[in-house]
């Protein structure tokens, strides 16, 4: 498989995400569904933003390895949330997990009026490749 990052400016760097991917030779890819601060028992978590981003990428990780594939591997990553000041202040959490992964994935981040449950704040929903 071969990944190409087309980033034709720099300031998106600062951001941690590409323009866009070109994927040649994929064996698979897997569709993930919006992933949330949820815990294992399938109940909302309500924490801080920084603590649901967390949460809310453990569960996405969860999904991406029980299906066999890798976070460096992530090309696509929509970010909803109900507060993008709120998001933004805490986005070092994303971008650190991104950075020990080696993910650069393409992105589109969108403020929301709610989630499935009003605790939550964030859910991201990724397209991954094998």
């Amino acid at each position: 498989m071969e990944l190409n990052k087309i980033s034709p400016w720099a300031w998106q760097d600062n951001f941690g995400y590409s323009q866009a991917i070109e994927v040649k030779q994929s064996e698979g890819t897997l569709y993930c569904s919006g992933q949330t601060a949820m815990t294992a028992d399938g109940q909302p978590f309500n924490g801080t933003m920084e603590e649901q981003i967390a949460l809310s990428l453990d569960n996405l990780k969860t999904v991406i390895e029980k299906a066999g594939y890798e976070i460096k591997n992530l090309v696509r990553l929509n970010i909803y949330t109900t507060s993008i000041p709120e998001t933004f202040a805490a986005w070092g959490t994303l971008a650190g997990w991104l950075q020990k992964h080696g993910s650069v994935p393409t992105s589109t981040l969108l403020e929301v009026k709610a989630l499935a449950f009003p605790e939550l704040k964030i859910e991201f929903e990724a397209t991954v490749i094998k």
